[in-house]
């Protein structure tokens, strides 16, 4: 899967796998073959962060 740059976009498809098909962060990077820290990265360019509790990136 190639990710989007913009961060507001990624964060709307991750959040919407994350919800519909996948149970953890990891399993989403391991069944897509992403980098996780990728995702973290371009996510906390607007302050985003992963909660596993949730399983949902949030606004920090």
């Amino acid at each position: 899967m190639t990710l989007s740059k913009d961060p507001n976009i990624l964060l709307s498809i991750i959040n919407m796998k994350l919800r519909d098909k996948y149970s953890t962060l990891d399993e989403l990077c391991d069944d897509l073959d992403i980098e996780k820290s990728e995702i973290e990265t371009i996510l906390a360019s607007i302050g985003c962060t992963y909660s596993p509790r949730s399983n949902q990136f949030k606004i920090s």
